[in-house]
């Protein structure tokens, strides 16, 4: 701002400064993300600085990756502000960094063998590209990944009268009880850069080695992540020492037939059920907490977008960001997910979809598999 007056800039002027083509700037306008919102002496759309401060926001999420629906959802969160986008886009970027320097060093140590004369391995090969999961799905979690206030509910009820809480696999914090201590614990550097100003302290760490003392908290929480875990039953007796009282959120695939509970997994995803053969049992993770399980309920209108969040809403299924933030779409590989896609797409057009599913239309929340473990 100049003598009062705000300075405003062209289109031009703004292409020019960003290196995005006028063409690009021109779409973002026509689609509603960055509106010129200023008008120049003559009569011209220009960018006020509100604009020039959401057009920054939005090249620094396309160049880290995300699609322009992903970005929308993001600038337009009414609870994170100009700071808050600065930090997150500064920890992506810190990891993208950190990623492509370890790749560099990998790529290296390659070259290094290769003019020894000693051939690395197929996995070795593999494991210089190779990325940890939250940090290929990660980055969607912002748009559909929010706290499900029924479910979140019955999770601090669980808590008890704990008033030190430990968040194991915490993610970006949707479920952390407010009103209570809380340390999480994350080791995806791009989910910890996701969290909000304000959230608890957090430590880059994994469940199955927590860096605290034996009973350090009233109670350990974790909440859909059990099953990212290199060691599910390690880190739920990591949990259990660390804290006098266990909570976790987690799956049932183990009750006769488990597969035909919901219908995405059953006509559409069958894969699904080679993802969970890895799983340990669900006797197994009870056992190791030494506690009893809760069924949870799912609402139709569930705003935590997990897989099995849209049991009543198929359409949101068929939507990019939707899945992008779900780890059973990145596990089950490209193919199996277009196939999904484009099956379901033909069976709402058809009405095949209505037909077999008639009965879920009369229900207010379904039972999938969702489980409570308390100890």
């Amino acid at each position: 701002m100049v003598g009062g007056v705000e300075e405003l800039l062209t289109v031009g002027r703004v292409a020019g400064l960003t290196g995005v083509s006028v063409r690009t700037l021109h779409h973002y306008d026509e689609i509603g993300l960055v509106r010129p919102s200023a008008r120049t002496a003559a009569g011209y759309r220009a960018y006020a600085a509100a604009d020039v401060e959401r057009l920054r926001e939005v090249l620094g999420y396309r160049r880290l990756g995300f699609g322009l629906r992903e970005i929308a959802d993001l600038v337009d969160d009414p609870g994170t502000d100009a700071v808050a986008h600065l930090h997150r886009l500064r920890g992506l970027l810190l990891e993208q960094r950190d990623r492509a320097a370890a790749t560099v060093r990998a790529i290296d140590r390659e070259l290094e063998a290769r003019a020894m004369g000693i051939k690395t391995t197929p996995e070795e090969q593999l494991q210089a590209f190779g990325a940890q999961l939250y940090e290929r799905i990660g980055s969607g979690y912002p748009a559909t990944r929010c706290t499900e206030p029924r479910i979140a509910a019955q999770i601090w009820e669980a808590l008890g009268d704990a008033r030190t809480v430990l968040n194991v696999g915490a993610g970006t914090g949707s479920y952390e009880p407010a009103d209570r201590e809380v340390t999480a614990v994350e080791p995806s550097a791009v989910m910890r850069a996701q969290r909000p100003a304000g959230a608890a302290p957090c430590v880059a760490a994994a469940a199955e080695s927590l860096p605290f003392e034996d009973g350090s908290f009233d109670a350990a929480m974790a909440v859909s992540t059990v099953h990212h875990w290199q060691d599910a039953v390690a880190g739920l007796r990591e949990m259990r020492r660390v804290a006098r009282r266990v909570v976790v959120l987690t799956y049932d695939a183990s009750s006769p037939g488990w597969h035909d509970r919901f219908w995405l997994s059953r006509d559409y995803l069958p894969e699904f059920a080679d993802i969970l053969d890895a799983w340990p049992s669900f006797a197994e993770l009870t056992a190791a907490v030494d506690g009893h399980a809760e069924p949870v309920l799912i609402p139709w209108d569930c705003a935590d977008g997990f897989f099995e969040a849209y049991w009543r809403r198929p359409e949101a299924y068929l939507e990019d960001h939707v899945r992008r933030a779900v780890s059973v779409w990145a596990r089950v590989g490209p193919e199996a997910e277009h196939r999904a896609v484009e099956a379901l797409r033909a069976d709402l057009t058809s009405g095949r979809w209505a037909e077999r599913n008639r009965d879920l239309a009369a229900l207010e929340a379904a039972e999938l598999g969702l489980r409570l473990l308390v100890a």
